[in-house]
């Protein structure tokens, strides 16, 4: 199993960006998605600027997909797609059915994005065959589901990647709920969403964190975390252990866990105990921050567990 680092999902500025890739380029994380995936509004980097800082990456051993909206409303988005297939370099992480008949048509290979309705193993095969190498799990499947997917006679002929840490995009929607928030009309949000680094949370009449309002995107309010799912997950197959990064110290955890990984790969014998003494830890940290793994343990979302299979109580 290899560490992935979604694309960045908040409007950052362009120096904030460019200093996370740079700390990036210098970690163990073996696998880096690039590009705007929420709003094409969102200016602060050009399609150039993600070239160059996936060219920065690649120098620097980094496997690079550009990544690519996950809604698209206008010709300009569509335009900017068709631009980032024909890179001429680079795969692409495909967030909508549009970036997957292009790269198909381009022989571009792909990864299917989260936001990509996948449900079962016969879609699966399908995006295959038209160029899909690896496949990212939707947030609100289950290891359950996962694992009746891969274990249907034949090995998939396509990698598996699932997200380990981060807050979890839930829905996309045509209206701006961050600029709804701040009484702007969508085409004049001054984008606004460059506020809040990490999303606006949105809270019930109770005060209780419900979800996290990121522009177009609505998110989890806390955060899925499967850390202590891993040797379960290495058990199953799954190919890629994906982090949706919000702040900079995710660099720094994903590069620790693709140091232990590397770890586990060279010596598998002892990988229970490797897995053990890094991540013990972890637990009382989970308790303490409520993070969300109910749809991996196939319960409401929102649900926290220690333990696969141990109901939230």
């Amino acid at each position: 199993m290899k560490i992935s680092l979604a694309p960045i999902s908040y409007c950052w500025s362009k120096s904030d960006v460019e200093h996370f890739y740079q700390q990036v380029a210098l970690s163990n994380i073996d696998t880096v998605y690039l590009g705007e995936t929420v709003c094409s509004r969102r200016r602060e980097l050009k399609f150039n600027n993600y070239l160059d800082l996936a060219n920065m990456l690649k120098s620097h051993g980094k496997h690079v997909v550009l990544s690519t909206m996950a809604l698209i409303e206008a010709q300009s988005e569509l335009n900017e797609l068709k631009r980032a297939i024909d890179n001429g370099d680079f795969s692409i992480e495909a967030n909508d059915m549009a970036a997957v008949h292009y790269a198909h048509q381009a022989k571009v290979p792909f990864v299917c994005g989260p936001t990509i309705n996948n449900y079962n193993r016969t879609s699966l095969n399908l995006l295959h065959q038209k160029g899909m190498y690896r496949f990212v799990m939707p947030c609100e499947l289950s290891q359950q589901w996962l694992n009746t997917v891969i274990n249907q006679g034949d090995k998939p002929a396509f990698e598996i990647e699932v997200l380990g840490h981060g807050y979890l995009p839930l829905a996309h929607s045509a209206r701006c709920f961050t600029a709804k928030h701040y009484q702007l009309p969508k085409d004049k949000c001054q984008t606004i969403c460059q506020r809040h680094s990490k999303g606006l949370l949105a809270q019930t009449q109770e005060s209780q964190p419900l979800l996290r309002l990121n522009g177009i995107q609505t998110q989890s309010a806390a955060q899925v975390n499967l850390i202590n799912q891993i040797p379960q997950m290495i058990d199953m197959g799954i190919d890629y252990w994906r982090i949706s990064p919000n702040k900079l110290t995710d660099v720094a955890m994903g590069s620790e866990l693709a140091h232990v990984l590397a770890q586990i790969t060279e010596d598998p014998f002892n990988s229970k105990a490797l897995i053990t003494k890094q991540f013990n830890d972890n637990k009382q940290a989970s308790i303490i921050n409520h993070h969300c793994n109910g749809y991996w343990l196939g319960l409401p979302g929102m649900d926290y567990s220690l333990e696969p299979n141990t109901p939230a109580g």
